[in-house]
């Protein structure tokens, strides 16, 4: 996982976008976010993260919303078990 964390610092649109009509509204609700990508991690877990400005116009900042396994990222976003 730190391995991906110094990839989107050095690239913050590395990893994949979701649309936002398929944002959990749980993530919305708790975090009032706006925008949401994916990380694939090994063993099918993903990292969900979120883009945000900072205090200054060329600042920033990637906050790290979630990390779960296949299951419950399938339970989150409404796919069903296969």
């Amino acid at each position: 996982m730190n391995k991906k964390i110094e990839l989107i610092k050095a690239n913050y649109h590395y990893s994949n976008f979701i649309a936002k009509n398929l944002i959990p509204k749980e993530y919305i609700q708790k975090y009032d976010i706006k925008n949401l990508f994916r990380v694939e991690l090994p063993n099918y877990w993903r990292m969900m993260y979120t883009l945000t400005k900072g205090e200054t116009e060329i600042e920033i900042i990637a906050f790290v919303l979630d990390v779960v396994d296949h299951k419950l990222y399938n339970k989150k976003f409404g796919y069903n078990d296969r």
